[in-house]
């Protein structure tokens, strides 16, 4: 089986009630990281920079870069805790 190539994409916490969110190509913030848009690494950075952008108070607080794969129409974060951040919490 061939290996996923690994992109990049946006996430943060909803500033309202501290939900992770991811950034999907239109600029909305949404729960759900199948959604999110993702980007090659040369990208990351434009990406994130278009995140923070716009008149305070953003929607999010501290959005940054994550590594994921996309899984056809799944999308899988590469480090265990936005694993959990993607999943809810564990209890």
């Amino acid at each position: 089986m061939a290996q996923s190539e690994v992109l990049r994409l946006v996430t943060a916490n909803r500033l309202r009630d501290g939900v992770p969110v991811y950034r999907t190509a239109q600029g909305c913030w949404v729960t759900a990281i199948d959604r999110a848009t993702l980007v090659p690494e040369a990208e990351a950075d434009a990406l994130l920079a278009a995140s923070q952008a716009g008149p305070p108070p953003l929607p999010v607080v501290a959005p940054y870069i994550i590594e994921a794969v996309r899984e056809g129409p799944k999308v899988e974060p590469v480090a265990l805790r936005e694993q959990i951040r993607a999943s809810g919490p564990t209890v």
